[in-house]
């Protein structure tokens, strides 16, 4: 039997346009998910990060873990 291991990512949380919340995980490209309330959205990233993992194979697993979010920055840009 495979022996689990915990993961930590970093989540970032907007508010969307209709009152709710969105979540994404940077390191994982494509994960992310909403929800009505902070606490609905954090469940459901869980839940999505969870099922992104079992894709990915232990080495990927591996590399995803070397990625670290070192901050988050507003930058102004003119269009």
């Amino acid at each position: 039997m495979k022996k689990e291991r915990v993961y930590e990512f970093d989540a970032i949380i907007l508010e969307d346009e209709s009152e709710g919340y969105v979540a994404l995980v940077p390191a994982l490209p494509g994960c992310h998910t909403q929800g009505d309330t902070i606490d609905k959205v954090l469940r459901n990233i869980k839940e999505a990060i969870e099922l992104y993992l079992e894709t990915l194979t232990d080495e990927e697993k591996e590399e995803l873990l070397r990625q670290k979010v070192v901050g988050v920055q507003r930058v102004k840009a003119i269009a």
